[in-house]
Order: structure tokens, then sequence, then C-alpha cells
């Protein structure tokens, strides 16, 4: 992964996101938690390599559960976060790991840039400008607010996560690759440039090649 993304402050990455309180996700899976004694191990440093994947892993599958995760997986996960120093921590330790834990890290680093730009005006006219002239690109109906506004592209970041919760990752993954392009096409569109817009728009470009890398052959 890019260091740009992940060391650009992107504020908290697993919190209530737009829309979130108007729908109802899938349940993490029964009986499915982190094990404490693992977790343990790993912070204690004494967790082999084949075990430190396996929980990486079930990081990842829990992670679009977060609010919902069992007692016991909250307090497995609390620790582990801390022992790496925080969420952006914990997201490149995951990316460390291939496979879905890489693709999760990744996507969840573009969910936090997309709640990040929320409210940015110089993103949000951009995205305008770019609606005009298409309301709803292909890969983006259905998913899109009618207006655009400040959940527009949190109301993204929420649909992508939402998939993932479903166990739907192959179309979370489609749908971060064809937001992250359409946001990078307009910023390059943009009817007034700036710095931060083309910044914008090169993050953009480099978390679709993060996650076009990370993703397993379709």
């Amino acid at each position: 992964m890019h260091d740009k993304p992940l060391l650009k402050s992107i504020g908290e990455l697993l919190r209530r996101r737009h829309g979130s309180s108007h729908r109802t996700r899938q349940a993490a899976p029964d009986g499915f938690a982190l094990d404490a004694m693992t977790v343990a191990g790993f912070t204690a440093g004494t967790l082999g390599p084949e075990d430190e994947a396996r929980l990486a892993d079930e990081v990842a599958q829990l992670l679009p559960h977060h609010w919902d995760l069992p007692t016991k997986s909250v307090e497995a996960l609390t620790p582990l976060v801390d022992h790496l120093g925080g969420q952006q921590e914990l997201m490149a330790w995951l990316d460390g790991h291939p496979g879905r834990p890489r693709l999760i890290a990744r996507i969840y680093v573009l969910l936090g840039h997309l709640d990040q730009y929320s409210e940015d005006p110089a993103v949000l006219a951009a995205v305008r400008h770019a609606r005009a002239q298409d309301p709803y690109p292909v890969g983006l109906r259905g998913y899109l607010t009618p207006e655009t506004n400040d959940e527009t592209l949190g109301g993204l970041a929420f649909r992508i996560e939402e998939l993932l919760g479903d166990n739907r990752e192959q179309d979370a993954t489609a749908l971060a690759l064809t937001t992250a392009d359409w946001l990078r096409r307009a910023a390059r569109n943009a009817e007034t440039s700036s710095a931060d817009l083309r910044e914008m728009g090169e993050l953009m470009d480099h978390m679709h090649q993060d996650i076009s890398e990370a993703a397993p052959p379709s």
C-alpha cells in the first residue's frame, strides 16, 4: 500500500457512517469471535506466523460487523488495536497479510477518505459538476443519493461496508473501485481546480491501484 493514503489524517476508520441508522446490517456470524488467548499471544509477541495470519483473517472478517460484534470480540479486538497503536496501524498490520486482510484494509482506508471528503466544498463541487454530465454513472446507479450533498460520499462508504457485512466481498470491491475511479475523474474534470482537489484525485488513483492489486482475480 502506498504510504500516503495510510499516513494522511483520515480520522476514525471504524465509526458509524452516514445512513447506518436507517438500514439493517446482517449480524456477525453466530459463534464467530476472536479468541482472547490468541490476541494475548499476539500482543505478547509469542504468536507464530501462521497463527498471526489466521488472526488477521479473522479480524478482517469481523470488521464489517464492528457495530454488532459480540461483546467478547470487542473485548478481544480492543487490546489488539491498542497494541498496534490505533486504527490506522491496525490497517497497516492487516495490509501486511495477503488475501482478505489486505483487501479489507485497503477498502477501509478508502472508506475513511470518503468520510473525510463528505463535507469538503471543493470535492462536492467537483462531484456536482461530474453528476451534471452523468447523474448516475455505470456501477453507481442505486448507490448514489439523488442529491449531491454531505451524505453522498459517506453514503457510498456505508454501502461498500454494508456489502462487506452481507458477505458480498466481490460486489463491495467492485463498488470501491468504481467509486475511486469516479472521484479521480471528477477531480480531473472539475470546473475549478486546486491543489487540494488535485491531491484528492491523485489519492483516489493510488487507492484504485492499491485495491486492484489486493483484489483476487475475477
